[in-house]
């Protein structure tokens, strides 16, 4: 019984583990769409895409912003699609190494109104 029991156990921590860091994942997937759409109703509406980029950059964590990459398609035509997109590095925390991570990503349209 000994023997099985301290086979199971790493094997419910690895799983355990696994699971955190989905969760960990899948909040920071949630916190770039939120971001992502915030920045396309600031490219919808002002023609200035840094500004669009700068709501993106706001609305992340400070340790994600310097991981994220925005970038910003505005047509000057009114009820053409002003789309953001943002590339993110997640880290993956312990037991992977320092700097293993998968990239994420977000789009959001809207139609520009001015």
């Amino acid at each position: 019984m000994t023997v099985e029991l301290f086979l199971v156990i790493p094997i419910a921590v690895l799983v355990l583990v696994a699971g955190l860091q989905l969760v960990s994942l899948a909040k920071a997937r949630i916190e770039l769409v939120g971001a992502v759409r915030e920045g396309a109703r600031i490219a919808a509406t002002t023609p200035d895409p840094a500004k669009a980029v700068d709501a993106v950059q706001a609305s992340l964590p400070p340790a994600v912003r310097r991981l994220t990459r925005v970038s910003v398609s505005r047509p000057a035509v009114v009820g053409s699609p002003a789309t953001v997109t943002a590339v993110s590095h997640h880290l993956l925390g312990p037991p992977f190494p320092g700097d293993f991570g998968v990239d994420i990503s977000a789009s959001a349209s809207m139609l520009v109104e001015r």
